[in-house]
């Protein structure tokens, strides 16, 4: 039963990033809070990069908001996306981000075993990664 709703999980927020419809947001805004609870001490609330720890990292943190706009106007989500996971991000050197797709798969590793239940963490990976990007798009200066 939970592998059913985390895979209708990853359907649904596949296809809200994919309708491009204006839906109010809900009261539990799950991009948000995924967003305060692990980017905004870099990224600021409010994603302008002026986070309390920013300057704390080697490299500025990135305006969130402006990132569509400094692409043509479109939001470069698979490039986002790999940033996130960790997928072609390179084995050496330095990097301040934390690879999110692995700390959120270690995270619900340790809920599986608490659990003893079984369900298909990496679904839920892509979700909270997915929930993250469709908050991003949504703070987006147009």
């Amino acid at each position: 039963m939970k592998n059913a709703l985390n895979k209708a999980g990853v359907v649904a927020v596949g296809l809200s990033l994919c309708s491009g419809l204006a839906l109010a947001q809900p009261s539990n805004d799950l991009g948000k809070i995924e967003f305060v609870n692990n980017c905004a001490a870099c990224h600021g609330v409010d994603g302008k990069g002026n986070g309390p720890l920013g300057n704390l990292l080697q490299r500025s943190p990135p305006d969130l908001t402006m990132l569509a706009k400094n692409n043509n106007g479109v939001l470069p989500m698979n490039r986002l996306y790999q940033v996130m996971d960790g997928v072609g991000v390179p084995s050496h050197g330095a990097r301040d981000m934390p690879i999110w797709g692995k700390e959120y798969l270690i995270e619900e590793s340790q809920k599986l075993r608490e659990a003893r239940g079984s369900f298909d963490a990496p679904a839920v990976v892509r979700a909270r990664i997915l929930t993250l990007l469709e908050y991003i798009s949504r703070i987006q200066v147009r």
